[in-house]
């Protein structure tokens, strides 16, 4: 049995590394060819901070399966006998908190050496200590209490019914529901500061766009993303009356008021066909799956491993194993999710024109040193957009590639 996970741990590992490696090796053949929708410096310097991310990618992956040996070996045994909590609750409770705090001090180095150095020596990481160890802090007192509920929840279904991972699955759905109902207005905003947009300009076209595709929202908002990033980005989040679209202050910068238009209008495309409820059907889908399979683990996987069957094993296998499963899954999120985008594209140009459009996603690009050309495994497997030339084609617009 250990031979078995292990074998199929390593193949999930080895075919992340596959495709980072033919990632790399495309880019670098690439990167001499003639400069399309980027600006030749930037054109270089994209396919480096690719190849650098890569690089960190493959590292990070190896050191993934090294972390994987160690709670097989010996790891989650060592951790149930070091807590000694009586009461099953909260021993389950404590343990899988504990877990999930051993990984990330585990990739903590990969996440600092990105953020400080990586991301700050292409342009992009505007971030200081204090401001990240103030964001682990809030990150880590938000996991720790709902985190902590959540954990509860699931160990107490456990231990109530066989039936547990279908009850765990409709708790584990509604909390997500949840989440993305409040995440626009009580979540996002212990880290951002949020205003509605005060250029009266802008603001007066935005209404204009709103009542003439028939939404109504929370509003439209600014946030000062710059104070973390140089990146552009916009999205649209929130359920109900919770909803609202949110620009980064960076990209109110670099856009100009059509271009700004056409991006909202993107972004509202993205509600008006409803694809914030197709990720969440998605996602109920994978969780499902994944509840179904750790709701039916087999008593010799326990035993193979040196662990007692209990609710924080079953909880630290799905958390182990849980990746595996994603990461198949995401080809077929990348596909609908790329679908959604040209949708999203198209009634954006709608709402404004295609060639503003296309100049606010070049702009995007630039700014955010996104490399235009990809191996076609990597698209496969991690592109939730499509690549940006064959967007721009959609629009009308040519690449010179």
């Amino acid at each position: 049995m250990l031979l078995t996970i292990g074998v199929i741990y390593f193949i999930y590992i080895l075919t992340k590394v596959y495709v980072s490696v033919m990632e790399i090796g495309y880019v670098a053949k690439k990167k001499h060819d003639k400069a399309i929708i980027l600006e030749p410096q930037n054109y270089i310097k994209a396919a480096d901070y690719k190849i650098a991310t890569q690089r960190m990618d493959i590292l990070s992956s190896l050191f993934e399966y090294a972390v994987f040996i160690f709670w097989i070996g010996f790891g989650l045994k060592w951790l149930e006998n070091s807590i000694t909590i009586e009461n099953e609750t909260l021993k389950s409770v404590v343990y899988v908190l504990s877990f999930i705090i051993v990984g990330y001090i585990f990739s903590l180095p990969f996440d600092l050496y990105k953020t400080f150095y990586l991301d700050k020596k292409f342009g992009f990481s505007n971030i200081n200590a204090k401001l990240y160890i103030t964001d682990t802090l809030k990150s880590a007192a938000i996991f720790i209490i709902f985190g902590g509920a959540i954990t509860f929840v699931i160990v107490k279904f456990i231990s109530m019914s066989e039936y547990w991972w279908l009850w765990g699955f409709c708790f584990i759905f509604v909390v997500v529901i949840v989440v993305n109902m409040i995440y626009p207005t009580v979540i996002a905003p212990m880290f951002n500061k949020f205003k509605k947009v005060e250029d009266e300009s802008l603001k007066e076209a935005i209404e204009k766009l709103l009542l003439s595709v028939d939404l109504k929202s929370d509003g439209v908002f600014t946030i000062d993303a710059s104070k973390r990033d140089n990146r552009l980005n916009a999205y649209f989040g929130g359920l109900g009356k919770s909803k609202r679209v949110v620009l980064f202050d960076t990209l109110i910068q670099k856009l100009n008021q059509k271009e700004l238009l056409a991006v909202l209008g993107h972004e509202i495309g993205h509600y008006k066909h409803k694809d914030i409820l197709k990720n969440i059907s998605m996602t109920a889908l994978l969780m499902f799956i994944l509840f179904y399979i750790f709701g039916h683990l087999p008593s010799s996987l326990f035993e193979a491993i040196g662990i007692k069957e209990t609710p924080y094993a079953i909880l630290t296998l799905f958390l182990i194993f849980a990746p595996i499963v994603s990461f198949f899954f995401m080809p077929l999120f990348g596909l609908v999710s790329r679908r959604n985008e040209y949708a999203a594209d198209e009634f954006g140009s709608k709402c404004q024109d295609a060639p503003s459009l296309a100049n606010a996603l070049q702009k995007l690009a630039n700014e955010n040193r996104t490399f235009p050309k990809s191996h076609p495994l990597f698209i496969f497997f991690y592109y939730t957009h499509p690549p940006l030339n064959e967007r721009l084609k959609r629009l009308g617009v040519k690449s010179d590639e």
